[in-house]
């Protein structure tokens, strides 16, 4: 006997029960309801006794671009393979693409120029019924394109719903920017990498001091190991060595807009990275440590405990963050942590708190327009680069996955040391006229 369920979406309920495909392999087959639970239940058992009966084999007729994106991040997105971020982005892609008319045909009619229409209303912005694009960077339409991907590659197999990959004949068109012929000096006419120097490094601070000063050690502690701000804020005490002076990047920190809560995930590359320090951040962190120390006192009661909680969803295993003060107990399924970036009151410095505050502070110094807190990260780089780390080394302590990506910034400052050389070079014509 097949097996089934009901379950309610909105005000609607859903049965849903397992068929055999022709390969034999068990495949889920979902209707819509009724209003009511028990009637939905009695369409369950006769769709259930039909398909006993006439031995039913499931193929893709029936089946919807939708169902299939479900199907998939049922089956296939889980956390053992992808990051917390990774997944959280590809759902977010899948829910948004549902919204979107092409999820609603049916899987075999989905032509690879359907899916260009689609990709291209991403790209280029539009509307489509109620699905309304503004046009969105090519960093953002890749995961769309990689859940289409891997989606139609899942539906050739193992489902065998389809006999090919129709997105393999789409490609990734975007938004070429247009010249002004009359705007003002750009970051592309005086180069894109804006590190920032270390006199920029202490007005920062100094700014942040006035109103922000718990995302200071934040910001400290990315500009001396270039940790991405998810990381800085993943990291624990237990994972700073501070009489050898070096740290282990092992998690990270990300919101998630589905869930509304704090999730505590691996890296971007899912790999644990060693980052040596040197004295000066080692003494930035002594100092953080007795401080807190003192505010726990300080704040008796009213300090508060960082937790996580393991949560599982459909095949994805996730862990939420939450804090609560000293004087409420924690759940059974809560495991304290010991974040180094708090808040005076104990609290987890979060993520969007420091980069808000750092937006804040650059705005009230005219040399830090345009400052975001990856631009430490990329401060850091330079400066080591620039000092003569070699690009090996560099790449290992980011954390980038290819030593390319770590060549680039090289390159960049290659490129603007060159460009300082020409403008040199050209300046000896002044002399030549004797105007130098």
């Amino acid at each position: 006997m097949a097996k089934g369920s009901v379950r309610k979406k909105g005000k609607k309920w859903y049965y849903r029960f397992y068929v055999e495909d022709a390969s034999g392999n068990l495949v889920q087959k979902e209707c819509a309801g009724t209003e009511s639970k028990s009637e939905t239940e009695k369409l369950l058992r006769q769709a259930m006794e039909d398909y006993e009966s006439k031995k039913f084999i499931a193929k893709a007729d029936n089946i919807t671009l939708g169902q299939l994106l479900d199907t998939w991040a049922e089956e296939e997105l889980k956390t053992g393979t992808l990051s917390n971020g990774t997944v959280g982005t590809y759902l977010q892609a899948i829910n948004r693409i549902k919204q979107h008319p092409v999820s609603r045909r049916k899987l075999k009619t989905v032509t690879s120029g359907h899916l260009q229409q689609f990709m291209d209303l991403l790209s280029f912005g539009g509307t489509v019924e109620d699905f309304v694009s503004k046009g969105y960077s090519i960093d953002y339409i890749r995961s769309y394109s990689a859940v289409l991907q891997q989606s139609f590659r899942f539906a050739v197999f193992p489902k065998q719903y389809i006999t090919f990959n129709p997105m393999q004949y789409v490609v990734m068109r975007h938004k070429k920017d247009d010249m002004d012929l009359f705007a003002e000096e750009t970051d592309t006419d005086t180069g894109k990498v804006k590190p920032i120097s270390y006199e920029q490094y202490q007005k920062l601070t100094a700014q942040l001091g006035k109103r922000s000063k718990d995302a200071i050690l934040p910001v400290q502690i990315a500009y001396f190991t270039g940790l991405r701000l998810g990381e800085v804020a993943g990291l624990t005490w237990q994972d700073i060595n501070l009489e050898e002076q070096y740290l282990t990047v092992r998690r990270s920190v990300r919101y998630n807009g589905a869930t509304h809560k704090h999730e505590i995930g691996s890296t971007k590359r899912k790999k644990v990275r060693t980052v040596d320090f040197g004295n000066a951040l080692a003494d930035i962190l002594k100092k953080a440590r007795k401080q807190q120390l003192k505010n726990r006192m300080q704040y008796g009661g009213l300090y508060h405990r960082n937790f996580y909680r393991e949560v599982t969803e459909k095949n994805r295993v996730y862990y939420e963050y939450y804090n609560l003060p000293m004087t409420e107990d924690a759940p059974e399924d809560y495991t304290e942590i010991s974040f180094v970036c708090l808040r005076e009151d104990g609290c987890l410095e979060l993520p969007a708190t420091v980069e808000t505050a750092c937006r804040t502070a650059a705005r009230k110094v005219p040399e830090l327009e345009g400052f975001h807190f990856h631009t430490l990260r990329h401060t850091y780089t330079t400066n080591l680069l620039s000092n003569g780390a070699q690009p090996k080394d560099v790449q290992e302590l980011l954390g980038h996955s290819d030593v390319s990506t770590t060549m680039n910034v090289h390159d960049e400052i290659i490129a603007h040391a060159t460009r300082e050389a020409k403008r040199d070079s050209a300046k000896l014509l002044d002399k030549v006229v004797g105007m130098s």
